[in-house]
């Protein structure tokens, strides 16, 4: 039950040395080897990788070239049968890789592709990580601000409704933790790598259930997820990539005129709705970031439309 683990590594500082350090005390019986990809880092983390006793194997690219590309291009030094997609914001514990890999080396569970764990934060509360996969309705919910209101939680992408606390086939886990069959990986082709971050992940997920292959939620097993990474430094960006995804996820999943409405409500009603919110809690800083980001999603929709071109469901 051999495993290659790929950690894509951006400014992470301190963060990727404690994810290292977990999986040399918890991962030393199943991991033959460690890919990390770097882009384009400026704060020296990937400088500190030589004071590891690790079977390590380093990409260093010059400039950010998007999460789902650096994946792939880890995976592509990969020769195991399960890969393990680790964010460097995460830390392992002891049952964190022997709980799943038992699971789906189990012949009961060859139809699993793809298995996440219970992720915890630094109080022990379990995050509600897992997803379900976008239609139009659930990205109207967000759109509009209705998925911020309890009642309607169910109705969102992300199963806030469910308090994460069984094991559970569910549409996707987060990428986080993200343990794939190094089979499936390679019949998908990987990442779709249009997507330079966010949805990349669910977009795997939902290509490997059309497929016949399953999600599931391991809640027999633990890690430790800060959450947020080192996006929470740019907020505009993280807002511009968010919504960049979300429309390439709309024009290739999605019908046409699906698509289209998805596009009008992202570029005309969202940004009032963010707005109002963001007043409504005082967060005059929140009002800048939301318009910066839609700044940046309006002057690359022609790019967005042209690498989608050809892409729409019939």
């Amino acid at each position: 039950m051999h495993l290659n683990i790929i950690i894509v590594n951006w400014n992470s500082g301190k963060q990727l040395g404690k994810c290292l350090s977990s999986i040399s005390h918890f991962g030393s019986e199943s991991v033959t080897k460690i890919v990390v990809v770097d882009n384009g880092s400026i704060d020296g983390s990937i400088d500190e990788l030589k004071h590891y006793d690790l079977p390590l194997e380093v990409i260093r690219n010059k400039k950010n070239m998007g999460f789902a590309r650096a994946c792939n291009q880890g995976a592509a030094l990969c020769d195991s049968h399960y890969l393990l997609f680790l964010n460097p914001d995460t830390e392992l514990f002891e049952n964190s890789l022997s709980v799943p890999l038992a699971f789906m080396n189990d012949d009961a569970n060859a139809d699993v592709g793809i298995c996440g764990i219970q992720l915890v934060d630094k109080q022990g509360h379990i995050a509600r990580s897992c997803a379900r996969f976008p239609s139009l309705p659930r990205f109207a919910f967000q759109s509009i601000g209705l998925n911020k209101l309890p009642a309607l939680r169910s109705f969102g992408i992300h199963m806030q409704d469910w308090e994460h606390l069984e094991t559970k086939k569910v549409d996707h886990v987060i990428g986080a933790f993200f343990l794939v069959r190094h089979s499936l990986f390679k019949l998908l082709n990987g990442f779709d790598e249009r997507y330079f971050v966010y949805l990349e992940d669910i977009d795997f997920s939902f290509r490997a259930k059309q497929l016949g292959w399953n999600s599931i939620y391991h809640s027999g097993a633990q890690a430790f997820h800060a959450g947020g990474g080192t996006s929470r430094q740019i907020k505009a960006t993280r807002l511009f990539y968010s919504l960049r995804s979300r429309l390439l996820y709309g024009l290739k999943h999605f019908s046409l005129w699906r698509a289209y409405i998805l596009i009008a409500l992202t570029l005309l009603v969202e940004p009032v709705s963010r707005t109002v919110f963001s007043l409504l809690r005082g967060g005059i800083g929140d009002v800048y970031n939301t318009w910066s980001g839609y700044r940046m999603l309006y002057r690359d929709l022609p790019d967005i439309l042209g690498r989608s071109s050809g892409k729409f469901k019939t």
